[in-house]
């Protein structure tokens, strides 16, 4: 019998994620060896239809293998996310002819998808931009000032965001291919940060040029809404449940190894370990809770304002578990969680785990629902 997805992850994960993951996250290296074999397993490209060469994953079938390879390194997870989230975005938007043989070639060549949503001088606003697509009728150009493309140097397509045409709103956006043969980066800073260091995820000036049969047609208003948030959320969430799973063991390893050194005498973290289990029991529930409910809704549900409250709502509830969960487990591990060189160390997942709130700062989160509150009549 043939392995299943979630085992075929599962391998990369613990035979390759798994032992490079200290040194990634050490020299904010490029997850080389586990993106590789990601590739040769053919698992870059689960997300495309079967008609098309792929697997026809759902959406909760890759955030299980999301959440696998968090426990073994959250950067690899991040990118693995991120990859996905773009392909998301070509699956469920993108009709031409052109951009089903993009498809073809995820599948045949495994190419990395990157995306570059956010620019400078807006802030992280990505329903707005200030670059324009250019374009002579036939072709376009695009130049883009990036803070961050996460793995943008390591990446085969780039989905970039911008204005329709020059004399667009900033608000009238399109979702653009960039091909990596056809753009350029040029760095504008470095990636030296406290968590998902292995993302490297500098600032770039994206230029690129190619055909306007890389501009997918609908809006990415649309884009955003209905695939591109709702799936960057869910997602995002499997990889911080992956890091609070990873703690929990930990924790659990910490407080069944002492008591076996005290056969009979229940360890002092033995309630507090009871008490974290229920927390993280919530945070799996939640999480795949929602890639069910997703999979499961129709384009009126996925574009309605109940729907962008829930995975805001999401977002906002699983960038605070995994800091919670995590900061329990260090409790209950005590110094020897706090130390770096211990087997019990939660020092790398305390440190992703405050990414979480940052990505995409939970105060916009809160504003945008405090917005959509306004007009909501559930």
């Amino acid at each position: 019998m043939s392995p299943t997805l979630i085992e075929r992850v599962s391998h990369v994960a613990d035979k390759v994620a798994a032992p490079a993951a200290a040194e990634v996250d050490r020299d904010a290296r490029f997850p080389h060896e586990a993106i590789d074999a990601l590739k040769a397993d053919k698992l870059l490209s689960t997300l495309i239809p079967v008609e098309l060469g792929g697997e026809g994953a759902t959406i909760a079938d890759v955030a299980r293998c999301v959440e696998a390879l968090s426990q073994a390194c959250a950067s690899t997870a991040m990118i693995y996310a991120m990859h996905q989230i773009q392909v998301a975005c070509l699956v469920r938007h993108a009709r031409s002819e052109a951009m089903r043989e993009l498809m073809r070639e995820v599948v045949s060549s495994q190419l990395l998808l990157a995306s570059a949503t956010t620019e400078i001088g807006i802030g992280g606003d990505v329903k707005s931009s200030s670059c324009a697509v250019e374009s002579d009728g036939v072709t376009f150009t695009l130049e883009k000032n990036a803070p961050v493309i996460s793995y943008g140097a390591y990446a085969d397509v780039i989905l970039a965001t911008a204005r329709r045409s020059p004399d667009a709103t900033p608000g009238d956006q399109v979702l653009v291919v960039c091909r990596s043969v056809d753009t350029k980066l040029e760095a504008n800073g470095e990636w030296n940060t406290l968590g998902f260091r292995g993302t490297c995820s500098p600032g770039f000036l994206l230029s690129s040029s190619g055909s306007l049969e890389q501009i997918l047609e609908d809006s990415y208003g649309d884009i955003s809404a209905q695939t591109m948030l709702p799936v960057s959320h869910i997602l995002w969430a499997a990889v911080w449940l992956g890091i609070a799973t990873a703690a929990t063991s930990k924790a659990r390893s910490y407080v069944q190894a002492a008591a076996r050194r005290s056969p009979g005498v229940t360890p002092p973290g033995a309630l507090r370990l009871a008490e974290l289990t229920v927390v993280q029991q919530q945070f799996s529930a939640l999480a795949r809770s929602a890639a069910r409910t997703f999979d499961e809704a129709d384009d009126n549900v996925l574009g309605s304002i109940a729907f962008a409250i829930d995975m805001n709502t999401l977002k906002l509830s699983a960038s605070q578990l995994v800091v919670d969960v995590v900061g329990r487990a260090m409790v209950i591990t005590g110094i020897s969680g706090y130390r770096e060189d211990s087997p019990y160390s939660v020092g790398r997942h305390l440190r992703d785990a405050h990414g979480a709130q940052v990505m995409i700062n939970n105060d916009r989160i809160l504003a945008n629902n405090a917005q959509l509150m306004l007009v909501y009549r559930g």
